[in-house]
């Protein structure tokens, strides 16, 4: 994938979107199975991972761990049968919060791993403690130095009950990787529930790993896992589903969205449909269409099965041109609201309340300067640009470029009136 540098987004608002967008391989599907890569000697093939600068930067992480990595168009094939467990230098793993689930296959192949505290993303602290302590859990003993995790387990791991705090994805992704190693049985209670972390567990069942309930709050892990070479094709991407559906809905248009699975988005089109758009299953996926009125929504972020906060800022966009007012609380991450300043320089009315935004909806947006802070964030201002009268620049783009397979394209080709601009 190209780099983006400072490019910037022209968007000349008032289209209606017709046409047909291939929904891409889910990126948060993605990171994890390139480091399960690690738990085995032999190779990992995947296919339908997204053209997305996250997923070139933990490809790059697992060739610096010596990993042998071959990216091709349609497959990507990683071979970490000469990988050593080393240390990857903070400058290199900044860039994003992934890079942290290298250390359970790490630790569990190698008995030790030392990999430095994630960097990354400005919208919440996402702390991990609870990597550390479901690694704790199994018998790992784990100190923070000097900026990085180092973590031992000279005796192997042991299988073990984990209790998670909460259903945390990453923390669930990581006791489930070490725990194909450990010796024993493990069960992770409280495990998260999203379609990745199953996903996750399709991945290392041909690997060779014996897991039950992913999908489920318990898992079931057998240890000792004897590993083979394997490929695995990985789920399409659901926010960007979600996304596209938006933009369909935001500017009054019709998008068949391929690849598109309906059973991983029940509470988005729930919401889609009450307020106001018509969602229905296609040969290929699924269609969403709206021509008449927004309707105002009542919106709380959850742990899968429940809305997304992947997708709040999305539907927050939406929620600016339906008539009457809007409440979207955030529950799971605390500084997510970086788009409503720029959402107001486009005329949106919102007010903040702790975690709760207001949104009077129904005034016009206008086109203006914007400034991306993150990646949904930066979505939310393609959408509402989309949508608004004249033109709109959304500045430093690249933050889409992590978790959008050519965005501009897509929209494009749907009739959106949408240039990049290189710097």
């Amino acid at each position: 994938m190209e780099a983006s540098g400072m490019d910037r987004l022209r968007i000349t608002g008032g289209q209606k979107l017709q046409g047909t967008v291939t929904v891409s391989g889910a990126k948060n599907a993605a990171l994890p199975q390139i480091a399960a890569a690690f738990l085995s000697p032999h190779p990992l093939e995947l296919t339908n991972l997204p053209q997305v600068s996250d997923v070139d930067n933990m490809l790059q992480v697992a060739a610096l761990y010596g990993a042998e990595v071959e990216r091709g168009a349609h497959a990507t094939t990683i071979d970490a049968g000469s990988i050593r467990s080393c240390e990857v230098s903070y400058d290199t793993v900044r860039r994003m919060r992934a890079t942290v689930l290298f250390l359970a296959p790490l630790l569990a192949r190698f008995g030790s791993a030392r990999v430095s505290l994630p960097g990354g993303c400005a919208i919440g602290a996402r702390p991990v403690d609870m990597h550390i302590r479901a690694l704790e859990a199994l018998g790992a003993s784990i100190d923070i130095e000097n900026g990085l995790i180092v973590a031992s387990a000279s005796a192997g791991l042991k299988g073990a009950r984990v209790v998670l705090a909460s259903p945390s994805v990453g923390a669930t992704e990581t006791a489930m990787m070490a725990a194909t190693m450990a010796s024993g049985e493990t069960e992770i209670l409280n495990a998260a529930r999203e379609p990745e972390v199953a996903d996750l567990a399709a991945c290392l069942a041909a690997m060779g790993a014996h897991i039950e309930g992913a999908g489920t709050h318990r898992i079931l892990i057998a240890g000792g896992t004897e590993w083979k070479p394997a490929k695995h094709h990985g789920i399409p991407d659901r926010i960007e589903a979600g996304t596209y559906a938006v933009a369909a809905a935001i500017t009054g248009g019709t998008l068949e969205l391929t690849n598109a699975r309906i059973e991983n988005l029940a509470a988005v089109i729930q919401l889609l449909e009450a307020m106001g758009t018509n969602v229905w299953p296609s040969s290929r996926g699924l269609v969403v269409s709206r021509n008449g009125p927004l309707q105002t929504a009542d919106i709380t972020t959850e742990p899968y099965p429940g809305f997304p906060t992947d997708l709040q800022a999305q539907f927050m966009a939406l929620a600016c041109i339906a008539e009457g007012t809007s409440l979207i609380r955030e529950t799971i991450f605390e500084n997510r609201f970086m788009h409503v300043p720029e959402l107001i320089r486009l005329g949106a009315e919102i007010r903040l309340q702790g975690t709760t935004a207001v949104i009077h909806g129904g005034k016009p947006l206008k086109g203006a300067q914007v400034m991306a802070t993150d990646l949904r964030a930066s979505v939310s201002l393609v959408l509402a640009a989309l949508a608004a009268e004249g033109e709109t620049v959304i500045n430093r783009v690249y933050h889409l470029d992590r978790g959008y397979e050519q965005l501009d394209r897509k929209l494009a080709q749907c009739g959106a009136h949408i240039e990049r601009l290189r710097d």
